[in-house]
């Protein structure tokens, strides 16, 4: 998800109104949600959890320049600055 200009929502909002911020997030991603006006978390769609987890699994892999997988040697060598991958 491309992070944009996003609204954040008071957690009073958010709890009155879940179906519809259920339904926000399921489009936009992620909803937001502040308390006395500081973020404290957001509510993820099941895809974008989903790719939360995945980063989290891939934030534990080491690998040294000389064992670098292929397929993640060829994704460092066309990795273009600025765009993100599929």
């Amino acid at each position: 998800m491309a992070q944009s200009a996003q609204k954040i929502t008071p957690a009073s909002e958010f709890c009155r109104n879940f179906g519809r911020y259920k339904d926000e997030a399921i489009s936009k991603g992620a909803v937001e949600v502040s308390s006395n006006g500081r973020p404290v978390g957001a509510y993820l769609s099941q895809s974008e959890y989903e790719h939360f987890l995945a980063l989290k699994r891939r934030e534990t892999q080491v690998h040294t320049i000389d064992n670098l997988p292929a397929n993640l040697l060829d994704d460092i060598e066309n990795a273009k600055f600025g765009v993100i991958a599929e």
